[in-house]
């Protein structure tokens, strides 16, 4: 069982701040267990608010987060386990090719792999 975002090249993410305020950003998002997986920096502040909070919006967006579809409730979560984590970065890998397998190459040269983090969400519908 998948989700209507599956298949789109762009997600806007909204994650909520303490005083409720959603912040959209566009992030790459593959399908992984009817979920959605996506891959941000640990120290994110996307990071910190999903921790607070783990309701979330997403909805198909474009390259620079405009919006092109309606907007789906969810919750997420950070994923801490390892097996899963690596099944995500497969997922991830599967879907975006070589534009992800190269960010990989260089994270890994220049460091920084030990810095990413997988974002789980389970859309409500």
């Amino acid at each position: 069982m998948g989700t209507s975002l599956d298949r789109e090249p762009y997600v806007s993410l909204v994650t909520y701040k303490r005083d409720g305020t959603g912040v959209e950003t566009a992030v790459w998002a593959a399908p992984l267990d009817g979920k959605l997986v996506v891959f941000t920096l640990r120290d994110s502040f996307k990071v910190k608010r999903l921790r607070r909070n783990p309701k979330v919006r997403v909805a198909r967006c474009n390259l620079t987060g405009k919006v092109l579809g309606p907007w789906e409730d969810g919750t997420g979560v950070v994923v801490d386990d390892p097996a899963y984590e690596k099944r995500a970065y497969e997922a991830l890998d599967a879907k975006y090719g070589w534009q992800m397998r190269i960010g990989t190459f260089f994270r890994r040269i220049f460091g920084g792999l030990e810095k990413r983090v997988i974002l789980a969400i389970t859309l409500d519908g």
